[in-house]
């Protein structure tokens, strides 16, 4: 029977264990069940959820998983949230760890459209991690502004320039310039450095207008999308992911998540939230906190973010973006901890090099380089002097 593992942690005392687990797997499904008449309970048993597993982790700290059968609830993120965690959300210390889908569910969602291997091809570049910049300091600038920023960064080597989460629609910048002036600055960049840079545009605006400004973004010319997918929701993300009319790269930024995920006792899961869920509703690249930044994140939990992004599955693989606070000398740790199939994504890092943006981006070039050649950045500052003012001023080994 096809159904979805719901799995929690919550506070229990041990001889209460299994009476709260099952009074979740009724409670969320049939309701009740021991005074039902025997033939009730046979007319509702496919509907009724079943305890999986209990298991006592600390001093009144418990581990729990129930399935939910199929048949109680329509196939979309909104009615299997509101099934597994819905009023449950409300009922004390309680965190949802994991959701684990039956293969027949899990092929109603789209995953990535173009996932790793395709955003690859789009840059073509295959060896190495990608390196993304961001606009900094763009509200109240104007288009001459922008351009210049735009061509600074993909001067400097950069894949993808995203736009900031916080540029939304407005007079100086609005969506039906600012694609094809920033597409003019990478065609300038590209016609000196023969490097192909990409343009992630922010998708903003009220619910119901986002699909016709993804149609207009497209149709100027748009490279990817990014989206503050935690603001609008998942299905909403999915929505345009299985839109054949949107066919660009969503990018998905974790603003608003922080309010889901970073309590120890309330919410979901980083690695479900931003990981299997994101990567199930669409995203091809997923921005969240780095281990070691300015909003750093538990390594251990940025890492189940990554692993659920890249683990085998029916779906295609998507980019972790560990982010904020990275600069030049963290290049190092982010390989290890990420791999090659990762993206590097700095702001300040790039903007901040007393060079300017187009030094910074170089500067993490060379820091890739120098490690993909085992070299340490100590050892590559020698030959390149926008790294070595970068480890100046940031340090790093």
């Amino acid at each position: 029977m096809s159904e979805v593992l719901a799995t929690y942690i919550l506070e229990v005392k041990q001889d209460n264990l299994e009476k709260k687990a099952e009074a979740i797997a009724i409670g969320l499904t049939v309701g009740s069940w021991t005074n039902l008449p025997a033939v009730e309970q046979e007319q509702l048993q496919r509907h009724k959820g079943r305890v999986v597993e209990t298991k006592m982790v600390a001093d009144n700290k418990a581990i729990i998983t129930v399935g939910y059968p199929a048949v109680n609830f329509s196939n979309d993120l909104p009615a299997v949230l509101t099934t597994t965690f819905g009023k449950f959300s409300l009922d004390g210390k309680v965190k949802l760890l994991d959701l684990s889908f039956s293969e027949e569910l899990k092929r109603s969602y789209p995953g990535p459209k173009f996932g790793i291997e395709g955003i690859r091809n789009l840059t073509n570049t295959y060896e190495r991690p990608l390196l993304m910049s961001i606009f900094k300091g763009v509200i109240g600038r104007d288009l001459s502004s922008l351009k210049e920023q735009m061509k600074a960064q993909a001067l400097g080597g950069i894949d993808i320039v995203k736009d900031d989460e916080i540029l939304f629609e407005n007079k100086l910048t609005p969506l039906e310039k600012r694609i094809p002036v920033c597409q003019e600055a990478l065609r300038e960049s590209y016609e000196e450095t023969g490097k192909r840079t990409l343009h992630a545009v922010n998708l903003t605006g009220k619910t119901m207008e986002l699909k016709e400004n993804a149609y207009k973004a497209v149709e100027l010319g748009a490279d990817l999308l990014l989206f503050n997918v935690f603001a609008y929701g998942l299905d909403v993300m999915q929505a345009l992911a299985e839109d054949p009319n949107i066919p660009l790269p969503i990018m998905a930024h974790p603003a608003f998540a922080g309010t889901m995920i970073s309590s120890p006792d309330y919410g979901l899961s980083p690695g479900l939230l931003l990981g299997k869920l994101a990567r199930m509703s669409g995203a091809d690249l997923v921005l969240f906190p780095s281990p070691y930044g300015s909003v750093a994140m538990a390594k251990e939990e940025t890492q189940a973010i990554a692993r659920n992004l890249i683990e085998e599955d029916q779906f295609k693989k998507a980019f972790p973006v560990p982010s904020a606070g990275i600069h030049p000398g963290l290049v190092p740790k982010l390989i290890a901890d990420f791999g090659m199939d990762s993206i590097i994504n700095a702001g300040g890092g790039i903007h901040g090099h007393p060079g300017g943006a187009s030094a910074g981006g170089k500067a993490f070039v060379q820091a890739i380089d120098a490690v993909l050649n085992n070299q340490t950045l100590v050892e590559a500052t020698v030959d390149h002097p926008e790294l070595a003012d970068a480890i100046e001023l940031w340090g790093g080994k």
